[in-house]
């Protein structure tokens, strides 16, 4: 039963990766800027802070992946009207343009599926997985709401690494 469920695990794990690597190969980009720029898409205008906020990462965090993708012509930054000391993101054309054919993130596929479910089933598959990262000491660590399988301050070298795993063992998928 045991293996059983780290097989299960283990697929899960897999998932992520291969989406994180799809998403990284068609679109350029890791799953903390697809999220960034699709919370900026749907909500429009937002504070640095407020934008970390509403997607569960440091605001440090959320200000270096803003800079690479102001860097690269899909965010922009500007005052804020009401506060001139403030200043907002927004989301720009091109921005828009690759969010529109980009797929869904890996979470929000999840998230359609599990609210699908009756409660029941929810606080069940809730309990079991808390259960499963007590066991693997693993419930202090931080973590957000995002399925991805590089860190969100991801850098060059670790997006190689998503990209061009190590050869693994012969007869032995990815461990």
């Amino acid at each position: 039963m045991a293996e059983a469920i780290l097989v299960a695990l283990r697929r899960v794990t897999r998932a992520i990766d291969q989406h994180s690597r799809k998403l990284v190969s068609d679109y350029g980009l890791t799953g903390p800027q697809a999220l960034i720029l699709r919370e900026l898409k749907d909500q429009g205008s937002m504070i640095p802070s407020q934008l970390a906020r509403r997607i569960s990462l440091s605001q440090a965090t959320v200000t270096e992946i803003v800079k690479r993708l102001e860097q690269r012509g899909y965010i922009a930054r500007h005052r804020a009207q009401a506060d001139r000391r403030k200043v907002e993101l927004d989301i720009t054309p091109e921005g828009e343009r690759l969010m529109a054919s980009a797929p869904p993130l890996l979470q929000e596929k999840f998230s359609h599926e599990f609210n699908a479910l009756a409660d029941w089933e929810q606080a069940l598959l809730l309990s079991s997985v808390q259960r499963i990262a007590a066991m693997m000491g693993a419930q202090d660590l931080d973590a957000a709401p995002l399925l991805t399988s590089a860190e969100p301050t991801t850098e060059a070298s670790a997006l190689a690494e998503v990209l061009n795993p190590l050869p693994t063992t012969p007869g032995r998928e990815g461990s």
